[in-house]
């Protein structure tokens, strides 16, 4: 099995995360460009056994799409189409950039961190991440 990365997409950063090689937990692995997505992706498979890309979908919080979810749902079938045998998945990333944040807050990171955006941003990738990782391990039993 390869590892899992995930995607915070924005239209002016993308968070990503990826597990270890046991799939057990997700760490904040870079922010980039939406334009630089696809050309990262296929560099990094090329050096990683990569078998998930979890992609966080936008929804309300009466859990309806949200209007942003049309940008994502475009990344979606590009990685559809780009990386075939790969399983894509969607999950919820609801309030994972206040948890990014708190998070940030709790582990005792300066103002000036906290105001970077691609930090919150690759944290929310780690935050789905994870979310994805215990979810999945729970359904199993």
């Amino acid at each position: 099995m390869g590892r899992f990365i995930a995607i915070d997409y924005g239209l002016k950063r993308v968070g990503i995360a990826v597990s270890d090689p046991l799939n057990m937990f997700g760490q904040p692995f870079v922010t980039i460009k939406p334009e630089e997505l696809f050309s990262f992706l296929s560099e990094y498979m090329k050096k990683e056994n990569v078998s998930t890309i979890i992609l966080g979908y936008a929804k309300n919080c009466n859990n309806t799409p949200a209007q942003f979810q049309r940008h994502i749902e475009k990344v979606y079938n590009k990685l559809k189409q780009t990386f075939p045998t790969k399983e894509i998945v969607y999950y919820d990333e609801r309030f994972t950039s206040k948890l990014a944040l708190k998070s940030m807050i709790e582990a005792g990171s300066k103002k000036m961190q906290r105001r970077k955006k691609e930090n919150i941003d690759k944290i929310s990738a780690a935050i789905i991440l994870n979310d994805y990782l215990f979810y999945i391990k729970q359904n199993k039993k």
